[in-house]
């Protein structure tokens, strides 16, 4: 029996999420369902707490982790000594739910690790990130003691690693890997030696935070995380390593079926030249979450420009996505062309089996599968583009 991964169109798996979803509602109430299902996932809140001793580069990680540099405008305040006395929120530029806590210095010889999650209201962070840039001392265990005592996952991140290695660098024998060994395990052993059993240490560059073990620790997070809030970190991360741009690709592959739906569904306006009727509006409103989340946007590949020394046309010819060029009715209205003539009755077919309520539209099982077919296109397209991009901003990076 035939299946809908047979005409590469949308997954069973997918579209069993939308029967799900809407199960036997009218039309009406179906587009409200997914509606709602889409705008509450734009407002789940990820809060991160990131603490440690003053001068340990918590501000850097701040910055780093929303994409931006010590800098630039929004950014944490810097310095040797410590300038943050109370909790500090900094929001995400592109996602305002994503919330980074600079939080106050530990270590002061008064310090009380009880007396100190108070004071930060523990309970609003989904997680916590205790940053040392040298040695892990007791305030550091003593704070990750407290914080699993509250229910609360944490990350022991070993800053600066960047400075370690260019001072190994000068020796004869360098090795990097066997340099970033030696300081891992003295850091654990540290830790084991001061009480905490299996600790797992994370070496990071504010600088360089593509570097090092990025990918490893956003695994962790990702794995601890409840389900909803997974997807709101993997498109929150900057777009530094390939093992991030593919994570993203996945989680915006999530919600093309639900935003196909709506856009064969909604206000689904017959399109010039087409068999199919959509809603322009709502594709392109998805095309530009792509663009942003891989950090593809005009902004971000200025600032990436800042830092690699390309320019935005060296980068941007690297792009081969049709859409590149700007995203328009016009540009939309092609690549739909494009998608709807690759897809076939016998699909149509099995959708409106699967899922009535799109059979009841005028042409609504071939509007559907084009937007899905074309989004994921456009999606790996994007995606494609992101990886060039990503690849050429590292081959400068010194």
């Amino acid at each position: 029996m035939a299946t809908f991964e047979d005409y590469c169109v949308i997954t069973q798996e997918d579209l069993e999420d939308i029967k799900d979803s809407i199960s036997s509602q009218d039309l009406p109430s179906a587009i409200t369902t997914i509606k709602e299902y889409l705008k509450k996932q734009d407002l789940v809140e990820l809060n991160i707490g990131v603490t440690g001793e003053s001068g340990s580069g918590k501000s850097t990680f701040v910055n780093a982790f929303r994409g931006l540099g010590d800098e630039e405008e929004g950014s944490a305040k810097t310095g040797p000594v410590e300038t943050t006395m109370v909790p500090e929120v900094y929001l995400h530029p592109k996602y305002k739910n994503v919330k980074v806590w600079d939080l106050p210095g530990i270590g002061t010889p008064n310090f009380k690790a009880d007396e100190y999650l108070k004071l930060v209201q523990f309970k609003r962070y989904d997680f916590f990130i205790i940053i040392a840039s040298d040695r892990f001392r007791e305030c550091h265990t003593q704070l990750a003691t407290e914080i699993m005592k509250m229910g609360k996952k944490f990350y022991f991140v070993r800053s600066k690693i960047d400075f370690c290695i260019t001072a190994e660098k000068r020796k004869k024998n360098f090795d990097q890997k066997k340099t970033l060994e030696i300081i891992r395990e003295n850091c654990v052993n540290g830790l084991r030696k001061i009480g905490i059993e299996d600790p797992v240490v994370f070496l990071i560059s504010g600088w360089e935070l593509g570097k090092y073990d990025l990918n490893v620790l956003q695994e962790r997070m990702e794995k601890e995380l409840p389900q909803h809030k997974r997807r709101v970190l993997m498109l929150a991360l900057p777009n530094i390593t390939l093992e991030i741009n593919e994570k993203k690709k996945k989680a915006l592959e999530e919600n093309i079926g639900k935003v196909a739906f709506l856009s064969a569904c909604v206000a689904a306006i017959p399109l010039p030249g087409l068999s199919i009727a959509a809603d322009i509006a709502i594709i392109a409103g998805e095309l530009r979450k792509y663009y942003s989340a891989f950090g593809l946007d005009d902004p971000s590949l200025q600032r990436l420009c800042e830092r690699s020394g390309k320019t935005v046309e060296e980068l941007k010819s690297l792009m081969k996505s049709p859409l590149h060029q700007g995203i328009n009715p016009s540009s939309i209205l092609t690549l739909l062309g494009a998608a709807s003539l690759l897809i076939s009755e016998d699909a149509i077919e099995l959708l409106v089996s699967f899922i009535p309520i799109i059979g009841t539209l005028v042409a609504g099982g071939l509007s559907y599968l084009t937007v899905s077919r074309m989004l994921k296109r456009a999606l790996n397209d994007i995606a494609d583009d992101a990886r060039n991009v990503l690849m050429a901003s590292l081959e400068t990076e010194v």
